[in-house]
């Protein structure tokens, strides 16, 4: 029996997974979070051979979490479920130790194979995103602008984009509000961007929101 731990902050979307993998035979729901936080509670006292993790979670974010999981002696096995169709958004997800990615517009069949095989060691990647992050991921003349941003300065671009200020920023990632504002100005410069409009409409054309 594969044990799942599902990370998701919309309770209507969370309780649809879970009745998604309680129809597989060979599936089951070992826990449950909302949130960053709860996630790495719960992965102290949850055995669980898969996390599915949603990558927009308030506080600790997805792809926060991600090396945070795989720094535990026994890590599961993670794969993204995101609303995020990009392929910038997936390779950072495997770069950082994901073992797979899956949209929510995946077919629930696939999602269910998703699970069996990042449990049993390999690798997922949604098919349609598949083909993209050949073409897009490795040619550095087709790459977004914000794929030149840190991991850091994602995190803080991702906030942003949501509405948080710099100091709810700095209190989430236990950081100083100057360093924050920091990342915030070099990020926009990479970003060629000069206002918080400008961020938010970047991020609605790439599909970051």
């Amino acid at each position: 029996m594969i044990r799942v731990l599902v990370a998701e902050d919309h309770t209507i979307v969370r309780e649809g997974i879970k009745q998604l993998i309680g129809l597989a035979k060979d599936l089951t729901v070992a826990g449950e979070a909302s949130n960053g936080e709860q996630l790495l509670e719960a992965l102290r006292h949850v055995p669980c051979e898969v996390v599915l993790l949603d990558i927009s979670m308030p506080g600790v974010n997805g792809l926060e979490a991600i090396p945070r999981i795989r720094a535990l002696n026994h890590p599961p096995a993670i794969l993204v479920l995101s609303m995020h169709d990009e392929a910038q958004m997936a390779a950072r997800a495997l770069k950082v130790g994901a073992a797979g990615y899956a949209t929510k517009d995946s077919d629930p069949a696939l999602l269910l194979t998703a699970i069996r095989k990042v449990a049993a060691g390999g690798r997922y990647i949604d098919p349609e995103l598949a083909d993209r992050m050949v073409f897009e991921v490795g040619l550095t003349d087709s790459r977004p602008l914000h794929s030149l941003l840190s991991e850091r300065e994602f995190s803080v671009f991702e906030r942003l984009a949501q509405g948080a200020n710099v100091n709810d920023i700095a209190q989430q990632l236990a950081l100083s509000s100057k360093t924050i504002s920091t990342h915030k100005a070099r990020l926009m410069q990479k970003l060629n961007i000069t206002s918080l409009a400008e961020l938010v409409k970047y991020a609605m054309e790439h599909k970051l929101l």
